[in-house]
């Protein structure tokens, strides 16, 4: 069983920064692929990026390329994901998720195994 907490959301001005963490319990924390994915209201599910267990090998959305960084800490069990130069249409609920089996089909929400509660991230204009 693998718990994830997100934690770091809130509000913040268009062109602000927050910094998502996502606390994850498991001894093979290092082997998880893991991914952030948000949800607007009214729409699905979207996938925003994805990190291997290495760190070595990221994956971003094109929407969020340049501006938002996933990165991971094995030491801490901790998956982070910093955002910058935010925009309104950033507002959503964010979570991440953890691939335990090293999918190559890291778009798509069917491939994680576990999932956060999620945290709540609003870009005011």
């Amino acid at each position: 069983q693998v718990q994830l907490v997100e934690s770091g959301g809130g509000l913040v001005q268009a062109g602000g920064s927050l910094r998502l963490s996502c606390a994850a319990s498991g001894r093979t924390f290092s082997s998880y692929t893991m991914g952030w994915f948000r949800q607007a209201p009214g729409k699905e599910r979207e996938f925003v990026a994805a990190i291997r267990w290495s760190g070595g090998v990221t994956y971003y959305v094109d929407s969020v390329k340049g501006r938002f960084t996933i990165s991971r800490d094995n030491a801490k069990n901790t998956v982070y994901l910093q955002m910058n130069s935010l925009k309104p249409e950033d507002t959503a609920v964010y979570y991440c998720a953890a691939d335990l089996y090293g999918s190559v089909r890291l778009v798509h929400s069917t491939t994680y195994d576990y999932w956060g509660q999620g945290t709540q991230v609003t870009v005011s204009s």
